[in-house]
């Protein structure tokens, strides 16, 4: 079974995992390096749609041994069987922003991706697929070595889960118009 690396594009989901790989001496699996190899993107504006049905059965044939499987699709192509814990980064939206305008996302990508980790949308979906081997490690104001370290614990079963709630912080501030067109 393998450890999983996901969440939103931003939080440092292939940084960390170069860092945990090294550690633990696994391979790295990149879920969007995999579709692209299998041909399944799909431009759509400015975003990539991905067939996720064939993906997921790409991924079954192609994964078979342990490894560190990092991509913010793993909930959607991945089977509890396949892994032994799920690390979802998590990482305050006011910093995605600035991290999606460096990265030249349109405003409304930038905005999709940040209330998508407003919502927990990764998190919530990873927690409904494989509840109690998912973990949520807050990412903001830590370095890598110190992510690092979180990871290593919860690998090793000496950490706890963190609550991240963003909507509650978003709320505060007043924000919801800046991260959500309704």
């Amino acid at each position: 079974m393998s450890i999983v690396i996901t969440g939103n594009p931003g939080v440092g989901k292939h940084t960390v995992a170069k860092e945990i790989s090294k550690h633990l001496g696994l391979s790295i699996n990149d879920i969007n390096t995999i579709a692209k190899d299998a041909g399944l993107f799909e431009k759509n504006e400015d975003t990539n749609d991905v067939d996720i049905s064939k993906l997921e059965k790409i991924i079954k044939e192609k994964i078979s041994t342990p490894s560190l499987i990092v991509g913010h699709l793993a909930p959607y192509v991945l089977s509890p069987e396949q892994v032994k814990k799920v690390i979802i980064l998590r990482r305050n939206p006011y910093d995605l922003i600035s991290v999606y305008k460096n990265r030249e996302y349109a405003e409304e990508k930038t905005r999709e991706n940040a209330g998508s980790e407003i919502l927990g949308i990764i998190a919530h979906d990873a927690i409904n697929k494989f509840g109690v081997k998912v973990f949520q490690v807050d990412v903001t104001g830590k370095s890598i070595s110190e992510v690092t370290e979180i990871i290593l614990s919860i690998i090793n079963g000496s950490s706890i889960n963190e609550e991240v709630d963003w909507l509650d912080l978003v709320t505060k501030q007043n924000d919801l118009k800046k991260f959500f067109a309704y």
